[in-house]
């Protein structure tokens, strides 16, 4: 039926920085033919930028919460099938069924209030991990007090079999999909695609921290910068174009299908920058990354706290003893303990295999330097002839080791089944005694030689400040490949931003190292 609707007319009309234009429609109603619509009442819709983001986010979300419900629903079964094998009659599981199912339906919903899909964490490793231990641990406490005040049947075998169970199982399944997901990145999906906005020394800073980024998240298409040059930012022989000047960001963002924007500084006369940038993204992009120079601060460290329309980043500042390293001491007794039993189990192996390949002790006594500057005597399994510290000298012009530290790929002195040992790590094995002892942790900073800290200056003295590990940064991330910066900042960072959860990540990856070792020599 026509009500007299006559098309709509539409007219450019600028406005804001940057003399951008936007569209000022007059709209058709049923009521009014015509009715004139402020421009800046019009709000932003979805460009295809940010819908690309929001696509391969909405389905990487939907397999995630497939595998999950899997994963709690293989667990809450388990613990159904314990309980005919303990002898529960088949006409009595009904109760435990429904029990089961009550178990599913809130450990999945705790973990969607626990966000453990949010793209914020997708592929993070350790922090989605740790919300999904959150969302369990959670889960299960709710579920005991409802056991304690209910006594719903199967709820104990819930509790002992799905909970340890699934949540290994979530772990897992988030894992594999990880793996997936840094595959699919290296192909160049599943990224964001990233803008670099700010002087050109620093966003040639960011971008070679962010092409630098282990698990391929972020895929740098441009930049603009305040000088307004055209000139591309060379990293490492590969060019990125800078398309523009910085007032043009959100504009050329929107060009380029960008859905990230990076802030690598603002323009020194323009204090709103930052906010009108957010408004001018809205509908173009998902986020809007604001950079700074806390250089490997980790971010446990970093809070946001709001004051009055200022959002202030607060910074923890690290400290060296409390319940926390108490803690700390704890996991390193017990878990020493036990690796003790399976030490014990092949050492007459392992000894008798150096004393058949070469003369001389089986273990190997070396001095080094501990937490505070104490000086201590680490243990290891032999891997070199009796006199290879008086060999060290003809040596010296093959070093292959980095500042400080005395390395030879092919060292003459390493024995046969020396090579072997180091090659999987076995030969600091023995280290767990010294790590029973207090000497050392099973994670920390490389335990230096004396010489090594005799030639040390300034801020290198604060891998002192806590005990040395077996492992650490530094294993898993080249061990002898590194260069003597990378080897101190890796210890560094360690230093000031250790946690729990960051000691678990390096023991799991370590085990992985040791499996397919990387600079071992």
């Amino acid at each position: 039926m026509d009500r007299g609707l006559k098309p709509t007319a539409i007219e450019a009309a600028p406005t804001g920085a940057g003399g951008v234009t936007r569209t000022l429609l007059r709209r058709p109603t049923p009521t009014r033919p015509l009715l004139d619509v402020l421009p800046d009442a019009i709000a932003p819709r979805t460009q295809p930028s940010l819908e690309r983001r929001h696509l391969w986010e909405r389905r990487y979300r939907r397999r995630l919460v497939a595998t999950d419900a899997l994963c709690v629903t293989a667990a809450a079964a388990a613990a159904i099938v314990f309980e005919t094998a303990a002898g529960v009659p088949l006409a009595q599981l009904a109760g435990p069924a429904r029990t089961a199912l009550f178990v599913v339906c809130a450990w999945m919903m705790l973990l969607s209030l626990a966000h453990t899909r949010e793209p914020s964490v997708l592929g993070a490793g350790a922090a989605e991990y740790m919300r999904i231990g959150h969302a369990t641990g959670f889960a299960f406490g709710i579920l005991s007090t409802v056991f304690i005040l209910a006594q719903l049947p199967g709820l104990r075998a819930q509790l002992i079999i799905a909970l340890p169970g699934g949540l290994v199982a979530l772990v897992l399944g988030r894992w594999l999909w990880r793996r997936w997901l840094i595959h699919e990145r290296e192909r160049g999906e599943c990224v964001s695609r990233v803008l670099v906005a700010g002087t050109r020394d620093d966003v040639e800073y960011v971008i070679e921290k962010l092409v630098h980024d282990p698990h391929h998240a972020y895929l740098v298409i441009g930049a603009t910068t305040t000088d307004g040059g055209f000139e591309p930012i060379d990293i490492e022989d590969h060019l990125y174009p800078v398309i523009g000047s910085i007032g043009f960001t959100a504009a050329f963002g929107r060009e380029v299908g960008a859905d990230t924007i990076v802030v690598a500084s603002t323009p020194d006369d323009d204090r709103d920058f930052v906010r009108r940038l957010g408004w001018e993204l809205e509908g173009s992009a998902a986020e809007l990354v604001l950079c700074n120079r806390l250089t490997d601060v980790a971010g446990p460290r970093l809070s946001l706290r709001p004051l009055d329309g200022l959002p202030l980043v607060q910074v923890k500042i690290p400290e060296f003893e409390g319940g926390v390293h108490a803690i700390k001491r704890g996991m390193d007794v017990v878990l020493s303990l036990l690796a003790l039993v399976v030490i014990v189990l092949i050492a007459p192996f392992v000894a008798v295999a150096i004393k058949l390949d070469s003369p001389g002790p089986v273990l190997f006594h070396q001095l080094r330097v501990g937490r505070d500057g104490r000086q201590f005597s680490m243990l290891k399994f032999r891997t070199m002839v009796v006199d290879a510290e008086e060999r060290r000298a003809e040596l010296l012009a093959r070093n292959d080791g980095a500042g400080p530290l005395f390395k030879v790929k092919r060292d003459p002195r390493v024995t046969r089944v020396g090579a072997l040992l180091r090659r999987f790590s076995i030969d600091e094995l023995p280290q767990f005694f010294n790590v029973l002892r207090g000497d050392m942790s099973i994670v920390g900073p490389r335990p230096p030689l004396p010489t090594e800290v005799r030639s040390y200056d300034g801020t290198v003295y604060r891998r002192l400040y806590i005990k040395p590990g077996i492992t650490g940064l530094w294993q898993i991330s080249g061990r002898s490949d590194l260069s003597w910066a990378d080897s101190v900042r890796l210890d560094l960072r360690y230093v000031e931003n250790w946690s729990i959860a960051t000691d678990v990540m390096i023991m799991w990856r370590t085990a992985k190292v040791m499996i397919a070792p990387k600079g071992a020599y």
